[in-house]
């Protein structure tokens, strides 16, 4: 049932979607109250259990049902999630009748009464990858009306003028009849079983309701007629794209334009026709490019409007709706009836109110817009060969799972000094747990983080603090609720949603790779490309975006088939090409632009973009993602196999100018402390499955990545290890890759342990991030790290890198060793100096004489060096007294601590006023209540026993 969609896209996974399997199903007794009990039976031989992966004949029912009015739907509270369904919904296998059985009292199933007709599928526990069968519907109550012509909830295409005849019978005897016509009663009939009526000259668009009533019993059936406007033909103005186009100068007009292609007509039904549209809304169309177009007048400035096209074809493709009901493509705000609900006030107040009697997503119009007064106008990137960026998911970053949670948490990141956040999706997708790469709107902001300002606020923040903004672009696909999927769409079970036809101008009807998941874009489309380059441009132009990653380029060929691993992993020239020409797109608008791709490809195919254009000033050249956590992950775990990280530098694959963004952990890969605990090494006395031994080794691992030249990439929280797995539960298990069903949870929603632990106090964390910041501080400031990398390709636990800047002189830091021993037992280290003399350690500054630049060096197990020719430009003391993260939780709700030692706390008010006093004789877990507090800022005075002061801020909320 693709419109209750959760989470259930999983990124990389080879996945191919099918059309849902058609049942065999009887329910007894076939004629029902919502108090009869039921039994709903599926023959067995009807399913195909092996294409969904079921064993033990483990099918599950999932199901919903509507209110008398057929309006109000609610989904079963025994279905359980998409991914794993509740075992109170599990059907009964009777081998000996091969019949799957479920028996229900709707009533006390759907927990509701009033129930009109029910809905089910069935599906796999996991339904990902339409592991179900097609949508059934079944009336509920022992007066049923049958609506003989036309079909119930159609749509039927008429020339002005024509007739039209409603008929409908009705079991249980005689009942009442009464036909509305777009809400005006016009024919009835008090007492008949067989009800037929002739709608005669119908000149305009009709919304049809066939009200019948047999006792206390009312049933109500809705279908529609749309007459064929004659559609005018008439150049679209100059200047105008698809979309909605703002009249500059008179906000009572704005212009809509669709590119619908074989479409016969086009009526645009809005809150500014009251979702009737006459022949006055219907869409003029380009004789030249077959464009449609429509001056909308009467607007008023600052309203919100909503609308919808209706697209018509009046002779579609066997499947194919006649008229589908759309957004527009190129939405940049639209409401969901499916999710909006969902989504609290908090997060977005005043959204606008999805329109009654409506279905699917509708566009929001609004003139006279004011624009958000960015503080920041002319950000400077930074460089990308310093970029150290800090993948974000806004709904695990934080347990209010909003923007304003980042903007609230801002010096996180500040003291953490990462230059760039990348967000993973942001775009609007379906359902609201997600990780977003199940996009439906790709140029409209998704609710469900909060508002457009929200996320513009937080993008402002961080460009007056030098942090770059990177977005997670999903453009190899787009999911089912998609405007352009939904206009030319095989709908066989007419739910409004499908997969492309041959006439989609836009969409594969069979993925062109093996990695696709959704529907698979055409990029060889010049319709294509041109949605590709708008997309491109509103979140550059109106979002003041600093660089994409581009999620699944590999998926940008139509080249090969969806079941060829080797044709898609190996050189696709047609890639090359187009996405390089998006990427020249992308620098046309900001020639400092960050393109990245996930391509984890060949290097042939890769060296392609990474060296493209990189000779220019500004120099280009794509940033290409560097998986490298099996590598990172072998060290951290202490053992020697697979754990060469030779390729975590740009050079060593051939790269031009370091664009490689290297990283041992991203969203898509298990957590390096989750294996530690679980599989690390050990000799007896030293055991990385002991969580603070684990913790001990991670400083090494940012020392050995980080520091390499070239972008680098950190997933949030592996700075303060974060050793939950990926593949955690809702309900607390783990099903991780030695599960029965690994990967069931990767896209569950995840717990927050980082702040709801403290994990800022925890010594043996916060050293993590202490030094990693560190780390990251010397590579932006220190032009060393702008050289050259040299190491070992071989498989080793003592790593051994030197860097060299040639560019600089011996009077600067110009030369680094880093040593780190991953063993589990104590080593001698041959640094390999480059020289003799005096040497330090960068991490303190800390100097040590070389008189043998061979002379080995013990290094524990999880110890790490970093050595200079030179001290370190910055201040390390201060560094230290600027990187502590003293107060948690901030903001506040009732009560926060202090990481450190204290004997007296005061609090004042921004205006300097003291509300609170307390003594804490030295207790370091005292907690300090503030819960009678208003909302505000507020300055924490501490005092330790020396008197010594120091003073923090903290928002209560």
């Amino acid at each position: 049932m693709r419109k209750i969609l959760l989470s259930i896209f999983l990124l990389m996974a080879v996945t191919v979607f099918a059309q849902p399997q058609t049942v065999t199903y009887s329910i007894n007794p076939s004629t029902f109250e919502e108090t009869t009990s039921i039994t709903i039976s599926i023959a067995g031989a009807s399913i195909n259990e092996g294409t969904w992966n079921v064993t033990g004949n483990a099918l599950y029912l999932w199901s919903w049902s509507y209110d008398v009015n057929d309006t109000n739907q609610s989904d079963s509270p025994s279905n359980g999630t998409w991914t794993s369904s509740n075992e109170a919904s599990k059907f009964t296998y009777n081998a000996g009748t091969d019949t799957y059985t479920k028996t229900i009292t709707p009533a006390t199933y759907f927990a509701r009464n009033g129930i009109g007709r029910i809905g089910f599928l069935v599906k796999a526990k996991d339904g990902t990858g339409d592991k179900k069968s097609q949508d059934i519907l079944v009336e509920v109550g022992s007066f049923q009306v049958t609506l003989t012509s036309p079909v119930e909830n159609s749509t039927s295409i008429l020339n002005s003028g024509s007739n039209f005849t409603i008929s409908a019978t009705n079991t249980g005897g005689a009942g009442s009849y009464t036909l509305k016509a777009n809400g005006t009663t016009i024919n009835t009939n008090a007492s008949t079983s067989s009800y037929s009526y002739t709608h005669t000259n119908i000149t305009g668009n009709q919304s049809y309701e066939l009200i019948s009533t047999q006792g206390a019993t009312t049933v109500s059936k809705k279908f529609a007629v749309v007459v064929n406007p004659n559609t005018v033909s008439e150049a679209v103005p100059a200047g105008l794209v698809d979309g909605i186009n703002y009249n500059a100068s008179d906000a009572t007009k704005a212009t809509l334009v669709l590119d619908a292609p074989l479409k016969d007509f086009v009526y645009v039904a809005g809150s500014f026709n009251n979702w009737q549209p006459t022949s006055a809304y219907a869409m003029k169309k380009d004789p030249s490019s077959g464009k449609f177009w429509l001056e909308i007048t009467g607007l008023v400035s600052g309203q919100n409007n909503m609308y919808q096209y209706w697209v018509v074809d009046t002779t579609p493709l066997a499947n194919s709706p006649a008229m589908v009901k759309t957004a527009d493509p190129y939405s940049t705000l639209v409401l969901s009836p499916y999710d909006d609900p969902s989504i609290p006030a908090s997060k977005y107040p005043n959204m606008p109110v999805y329109p009654t009697g409506q279905n699917f997503e509708v566009t929001v119009l609004k003139t006279g817009q004011t624009p958000y007064n960015w503080q920041v106008t002319n950000f400077e990137k930074p460089a990308k060969e310093k970029l150290v960026v800090y993948e974000v998911l806004v709904r695990d970053f934080d347990a209010s799972r909003s923007y304003q949670s980042l903007i609230d948490r801002i010096d996180y990141f500040k003291n953490l000094k990462i230059n760039a956040v990348e967000l993973m999706p942001v775009m609007e997708f379906e359902g609201n747990e997600s990780w977003g790469y199940n996009t439906s709107f790709h140029m409209a902001l998704d609710k469900f983080y909060g508002t457009s300002d929200k996320l513009k606020e937080f993008i402002d923040l961080c460009h007056q603090n030098g942090i770059a903004v990177i977005l997670d672009v999903a453009l190899n696909h787009a999911f089912g609720r998609n405007p352009m999927v939904r206009m030319w769409m095989n709908d066989p079970d007419g739910d409004g949603f499908g997969s492309p036809t041959a006439e989609n101008p836009y969409f594969n009807t069979v993925a062109k790779h093996s990695y696709n998941v959704g529907e698979d874009f055409n990029h060889q489309s010049l319709k294509t490309q041109y949605y590709v380059n708008r997309v491109i441009k509103q979140w550059i132009e109106e979002y003041k975006i600093d660089g994409f990653r581009w999620d699944l380029t590999k998926g940008f060929t139509q080249s090969c088939t969806s079941s060829d691993n080797a044709c898609t992993d190996s050189y696709q020239q047609d890639r090359v090409d187009i996405l390089k020409k998006y990427a020249d797109f992308s620098w046309a608008i900001d020639p400092t632009h960050y393109t990245i791709f996930e391509h984890l490809g060949s290097d042939a195919e890769e060296q392609q973009w990474a060296n493209y254009r990189v000779t220019e000033t500004p120099s280009k050249g794509v940033m290409m993602w560097g998986k490298m956590t099996k590598e990172y992950n072998q060290l951290s775990m202490g053992y020697v196999s697979e754990s060469n990280i030779f390729r975590m530098n740009s050079a060593n694959r051939g790269f031009a100018a370091n664009r490689l963004m290297g990283y041992a952990e991203s969203h898509d890969e298990e957590r390096l402390m989750y294996k530690n605990v679980q599989y690390g090494a050990s000799n007896g006395s030293y055991n990385v499955k002991t969580l603070n031994t684990a913790l001990s080794r991670m400083s090494a691992i940012g020392a050995v990545s980080l520091l390499i030249p070239g972008p680098k990439m950190i997933w949030h929280f592996g700075e303060l290890g974060m050793d939950d797995s990926i593949f955690s539960c809702n309900n607390g298990t783990v099903n991780d890759e030695s599960s029965v069903t690994p990967g069931d949870c990767k896209l569950d929603t995840k717990p927050q342990p980082q702040w709801t632990e403290n994990w800022l106090g925890d010594a043996n964390r916060n050293k993590i991030y202490n030094d990693w910041a560190k780390m990251i501080t010397l590579k932006k400031t220190e032009p060393v790290f702008l050289g050259t990398a040299t190491m070992a390709n071989a498989t080793t636990l003592l790593v051994n890198i030197k860097i060299t800047n040639s560019n600089l002189t011996s009077a600067q830091l110009k030369d680094v060793v880093i040593l780190a021993n991953f063993d589990t037992t104590a080593q001698n280290m041959i640094p390999g100096f480059q020289y003799t003399g005096a040497w330090y350690n960068l991490m303190d500054n800390s100097t040590i004489n070389v008189t043998d630049v061979n002379a080995p060096i013990s290094l524990a197990p999880g110890e790490y060096r970093i050595y200079g020719n030179k001290q370190a430009n910055l201040a390390i003391e201060d560094f230290e007294k600027g990187n502590q993260v003293t107060l948690y939780p901030n903001p506040v709700a009732d009560y926060f601590t202090l990481s450190f030692k204290t004997l007296k706390v005061d609090i004042y008010s921004i205006t300097g006023q003291l509300v609170k006093t307390f003594n804490t004789n030295g207790n370091t877990e005292y907690q300090f209540s503030v819960s009678s507090l208003a909302s505000g800022l507020y300055l924490v005075k501490t005092f330790d026993e020396n008197n010594k002061v120091r003073v923090v801020k903290f928002i209560k909320n």
